[in-house]
């Protein structure tokens, strides 16, 4: 026992196939800014241009009061300051979904995963692990990365003879378990996101048509006649932009975050299917 013991570890830990993978993770914090940024600029200039309104505010700056918009999409200028904020956060949403899908379609692999293992354990049964990890280099996406860790790993422990099968079999799983670990953060990174703005978006909206409902009783209470009511009925107009473009934008949101965390858990099951068709196989084949 004394003499397995310190064997045991290094074999678990010497030859990792997976390494960490450094990358940085920018996008989460320029995305947002520059998407806020292109949404007060949709705003304040196409949404905004002075040829949208029939009396336009000439002295410009960075929030006209235009009056008189020509159709509803430039009514939506007069929703207030929350809506260029809500365009934005529209504009980050639609940003970590293009990013989160081009991810997530890269870590599920070039065929179907279930067939994948199907092909990896046939190959095992014939103890044919170079064409299992053959199988790996084509499949490629997490579960091939993880499998074929596990598969090094399983050809190592083939030939070592100073580990017993049960700690051969520990070898390959704990081999499988890092290589997990360094794949599982790539695929639910950036997701927080999507599901913080499927919530605070709706705040939002509801805070833009707070105020636009303060403004227009604000100016009902210095008007009166049909023209108070005239301008109490554009006011809520206007005000109800708000809660459409936050309400709108927490759906696709809410959508989005719960497609990619279905194909996640889709990856993740095939990920822990595959070390369990390791550490099984192993075991039945070389006692």
């Amino acid at each position: 026992m004394a003499e397995t013991k310190p064997t045991a570890a290094p074999a678990a830990k010497s030859s990792t196939s997976v390494q960490p993978k450094r990358k940085g993770n920018s996008i989460s914090w320029i995305a947002p800014l520059v998407c806020i940024i292109a949404g007060y600029s949709i705003w304040r200039f196409i949404i905004g241009s002075p040829d949208n309104f029939t009396v336009p505010d000439p002295s410009g700056g960075f929030w006209p009061h235009h009056k008189g918009p020509k159709s509803g999409f430039s009514r939506m200028y007069e929703g207030g300051i929350i809506v260029p904020i809500l365009i934005g956060a529209f504009l980050t949403v639609l940003t970590f979904v293009i990013e989160r899908f081009l991810t997530i379609a890269k870590a599920t692999g070039n065929g179907n995963i279930a067939e994948f293992i199907r092909k990896v354990q046939y190959h095992l049964a014939n103890k044919n692990v170079d064409s299992a990890i053959a199988e790996c280099d084509r499949q490629k996406g997490s579960v091939g990365n993880v499998m074929k860790a596990g598969l090094r790993k399983y050809k190592e422990m083939i030939t070592n003879g100073e580990l017993d099968t049960e700690q051969k079999v520990l070898a390959i799983q704990k081999e499988v378990e890092e290589a997990t670990a360094l794949e599982l953060p790539m695929l639910e990174k950036n997701l927080v996101f999507l599901s913080t703005i499927a919530s605070v978006a709706t705040l939002m909206g509801l805070l833009g048509t707070v105020i636009g409902m303060i403004t227009s009783f604000a100016a009902l209470g210095e008007a009166g006649g049909g023209e108070a009511a005239q301008q109490l009925s554009q006011g809520i107009s206007e005000a109800l932009y708000n809660t459409a473009l936050g309400i709108g934008t927490s759906a696709i949101s809410i959508i989005m975050y719960n497609i990619f965390t279905t194909k996640i858990d889709g990856i993740t099951y095939g990920i822990d299917e595959s070390g369990f068709t390791l550490t099984q196989s192993f075991a039945s084949l070389y006692k």
